[in-house]
């Protein structure tokens, strides 16, 4: 068995990417409502700060910050995952090890996590988090995917409406 090594560091920031297994599905975005309301019932137990979330039909990026003494994002995951794949219905595929342990075949059994290290790291990660439905051909202008915190950094002033309209990047973002 491997051995991962996960950054632990206490009230820190994290960017994660989390992956559906079946990465042709639209799963995510077919039950961003269901999705939702799982990440506010794990928030409510288990407090973090979204700082950035995009929901893509197969996979999800985002930014939280976790309390102060707090590093125990990996229970956050877990329940996350759990609680969103037990309201669906049964019907996907399973491997024989999934259906020994009782698991089901939603997502991918490892995340993709990072800790933040500085500001310019923060922006950089903030920026591809949202920057994310464009680079997938999801749409043409970002302000049309419904699913990011993308306009709340608009409505905050963190972004303009048109950031990332051709010519590429060029309106900036962070007060650029």
């Amino acid at each position: 068995m491997s051995n991962y090594r996960r950054a632990r560091v206490p009230g820190a920031t994290y960017f994660f990417t989390v992956n559906l297994r079946d990465r042709r599905s639209d799963l995510l975005v077919r039950e961003v409502d269901l999705l939702r309301a799982t990440v506010r019932a794990a928030k409510a137990r288990h407090p973090f700060h979204i700082d950035a979330w995009v929901v893509l039909p197969e996979h999800m990026h985002c930014m939280w910050t976790l309390p102060p003494g707090d590093s125990d994002f990996a229970l956050r995951w877990k329940v996350i995952k759990f609680a969103f794949s037990r309201r669906l219905p049964d019907g996907e595929t399973l491997t024989a090890a999934q259906a020994a342990r009782g698991e089901r075949g939603i997502w991918q059994r490892r995340y993709w996590e990072h800790l933040i290290r500085d500001d310019l790291d923060y922006q950089r990660h903030f920026d591809y988090i949202h920057y994310n439905p464009l680079k997938h051909g999801h749409v043409e202008r970002l302000v049309d995917w419904p699913y990011s915190s993308f306009h709340r950094a608009v409505a905050i002033g963190i972004y303009r409406a048109d950031w990332c309209v051709e010519p590429a990047h060029e309106s900036g973002a962070y007060g650029e």
